[in-house]
């Protein structure tokens, strides 16, 4: 992911110091969003947890990567999960948005993909959601205990993935290892 990086100063070394703005200055000027990102993914990729791997389909667009979460315990063990983010113009004022590319049986991501983690809220009423502090690493990071500490069935997005698990755990087990066979692998 160094190429934007690299970009970047080399950028910065064409311009010299404070040389006056022209047209091809406009043109090559980085946003707030890709200065930060260049840094954040650094340090993401120092500190990304042994199951997750990212992806940057284009090194020049980090805003847009993927990042599969292979959980090694839990119900989810075995299965190989893929995410997309996309980082908006307006971030870091706003949080990434997030995908999950995998059909799973979860009850904090619907069959859709939608996904209920409060760091990727706007808003939350509990205080935990996105604040200009946070950082991609935290939500790699959030994601990958989306399938260990912090499955939650007490506050579901699946409702009917809940309380399949509150009826019958053991059909709920089958049930993940069922999707884990047919779209995790």
């Amino acid at each position: 992911m160094l190429t934007l990086a690299s970009k970047l100063k080399r950028d910065d070394g064409l311009r010299g110091p404070r040389s006056s703005a022209t047209a091809s200055d406009s043109t090559r000027r980085v946003s707030v969003r890709d200065k930060l990102l260049v840094k954040e993914v650094a340090e993401l990729e120092a500190n990304l947890p042994c199951t997750c791997k990212v992806h940057f389909p284009d090194p020049n667009k980090l805003h847009c990567f993927q990042l599969t979460v292979t959980p090694d315990e839990g119900y989810y063990q075995g299965g190989k999960f893929q995410f997309e983010t996309e980082v908006p113009d307006a971030y870091n004022m706003v949080p990434p948005k997030v995908k999950c590319l995998t059909r799973i049986w979860h009850p904090n991501i619907t069959e859709t993909g939608d996904i209920c983690l409060s760091l990727l809220r706007e808003h939350s009423i509990d205080g935990t959601g996105w604040a200009p502090t946070r950082t991609l690493k935290d939500v790699v990071w959030g994601l990958n205990s989306l399938f260990t500490d912090l499955l939650n069935f007490d506050d579901p997005l699946n409702i009917e993935a809940a309380e399949h698990h509150l009826r019958d755990k053991e059909d709920f087990r089958n049930k993940v290892e069922e999707y884990i066979k047919r779209y995790a692998r």
